[in-house]
């Protein structure tokens, strides 16, 4: 009997952060439901094609998240190997991407259904349906393709996290993630969705600015028996802004401290919700683990901000973030956008010279800039378009569009150069202050660089930058961090720009 649901994790840049949740969660109701189960996750098989090739045998169909970008490429191969072996196998796609454009997923010849939304509840209601050769047509959340038409079912309303079970840790084999990445972490969310409406941020699109999470206790009860059970250092979440509920992340928190659990976890917070809480509540994130948090800051430019419609960023919560997490021995990563629309040279000037001066006074920020990409489903689409970007109208187009790949038309020649190398002394003006070495020659050199930096960065000069030679003789300049966990994840200046 074909009861069997594989799932397809494609591969991405950079360590594995855990088994991949989206896969967790969606396993969860087929397995409850006495479906079997096969999960393929790329970054641990080596061998990927192989391995869904000879798991589609007894498949009663095959489901592939990804994001927009290069994971779109394997997707869409491994899709289409999937149909030459076994052309009547329903491919169900899921994920951001093509929850944000199924009409243009759905035109790929290897595709036959997209997940839109929420998708434990809708796979599980074409994987109940296929099994008994049913039709999808009232299934919400699902679009599909039939008799040569595309047929796109009304939403599925939104389902609060606590209804739903627990992600299927106990199919994973952590051993398989620690040989790949060196220690035992998970991926946990303890909320989807964040209140803020950033112009550039998929995020309100796909939850429409809901926030919907678990209770404090489900997030104690669960994330410390997953890290006594599997003895995992790290878990890192997944929430796109961890403290909206400041009440439940400090009962979170607590509950960390009181279970004598002694663990790593990483958030990401917007300055904003950090500088509400009180040092004491910091301090007691810390206390229970909190090693990390990643901040979209993006500018510290006030006239981008606005441009960005993000009313509730402000410079002073910048210093003051990065205060109170100092004391509480709390790293945080500030991520930068660059290049943004209507962005200008001064505008560039004045956040790298504020962020250089939030850096110099609090030793524990460290930055990842990124040039601004344009996703799908985003509110400035429209502007973007007059400006002369051009949308892509495939899943191959979509696939050459990694975060930081620039497709700016204002964005090009003496001005990218500009901005570069203006970048690349930035950094390296950061990495200097922050780098301790024993080797003396290493150290004086580091200080012979220092003063210089900071002038150039103060009066705008980066010709003849004798510096930048000096230093990718002694240096590895970090170019671009993890949001998530603050992990260097490229030292490529041409990845960024």
């Amino acid at each position: 009997m074909r009861d069997k649901v594989v799932l397809f994790y494609p591969p991405y840049a950079g360590p594995p952060l855990g088994a991949p949740l989206c896969l967790l969660s969606l396993a969860s109701p087929l397995l409850n439901a006495g479906l079997r189960l096969s999960l393929i996750d790329a970054a641990v098989q080596p061998d990927f094609e192989a391995a869904v090739a000879r798991e589609i045998d007894q498949a009663l169909c095959l489901g592939i998240s990804f994001f927009t970008g290069p994971m779109i490429g394997s997707a869409v191969r491994v899709a289409r190997m999937a149909k030459r072996i076994r052309p009547e196998l329903p491919v169900v796609f899921g994920g951001w991407h093509a929850s944000l454009l199924p009409d243009q997923t759905l035109r790929a010849d290897c595709v036959d259904m997209v997940v839109r939304g929420q998708g434990e509840l809708t796979l599980l209601d074409i994987a109940q349906r296929l099994l008994v050769g049913k039709s999808l047509e009232d299934v919400p959340g699902v679009s599909f393709k039939t008799g040569g038409e595309t047929v796109h079912n009304p939403e599925r309303p939104v389902e609060n996290i606590n209804n739903l079970p627990s992600p299927a840790f106990d199919v994973v084999d952590f051993d398989a993630y620690e040989r790949a990445c060196g220690y035992r972490e998970v991926g946990y969310a303890t909320s989807i969705g964040c209140p803020y409406a950033c112009n550039y941020c998929t995020d309100q699109v796909f939850y429409k600015r809901r926030f919907n999470a678990y209770r404090a206790e489900r997030v104690v009860e669960e994330v410390t028996d997953l890290v006594g059970r599997y003895r995992l250092s790290n878990v890192t979440f997944f929430d796109s802004n961890f403290p909206v509920d400041l009440k439940r992340a400090l009962a979170i928190a607590r509950g960390f401290v009181e279970s004598k659990m002694r663990f790593g976890w990483s958030v990401q917070a917007s300055t904003d919700l950090l500088c509400r809480m009180s040092d004491e509540d910091v301090s007691l994130l810390g206390e229970s683990g909190l090693d990390h948090i990643g901040c979209g800051t993006e500018s510290a430019s006030p006239e981008v901000l606005a441009l960005m419609n993000k009313k509730q960023q402000r410079i002073d919560d910048m210093y003051e973030a990065a205060r109170k997490t100092e004391r509480a021995a709390i790293h945080v990563t500030y991520n930068l956008i660059l290049g943004y629309p209507g962005e200008t040279e001064a505008d560039r000037i004045e956040t790298f010279r504020i962020m250089s001066e939030i850096a110099r006074q609090h030793f524990n920020v460290s930055f990842s800039p990124n040039i601004f990409t344009p996703y799908p489903g985003i509110p400035i689409w429209p502007q973007l378009r007059q400006m002369g970007v051009r949308e892509p109208q495939s899943l191959e187009e979509w696939e050459s569009l990694p975060l930081g790949n620039n497709i700016l038309p204002w964005l090009r020649g003496e001005e990218l150069e500009r901005l570069r190398r203006m970048l690349e002394f930035f950094l390296l003006n950061n990495q200097i202050r922050r780098a301790t070495s024993a080797a003396p020659w290493l150290r004086g050199a580091r200080k012979a660089l220092g003063a210089p930096l900071r002038w150039r960065l103060r009066k705008s000069y980066f010709a003849f930058p004798w510096e930048l030679w000096v230093a990718r003789n002694t240096e590895r300049l970090v170019t671009r961090r993890s949001l998530l966990t603050g992990q260097a994840l490229s030292h490529n200046m041409q990845e960024v720009c």
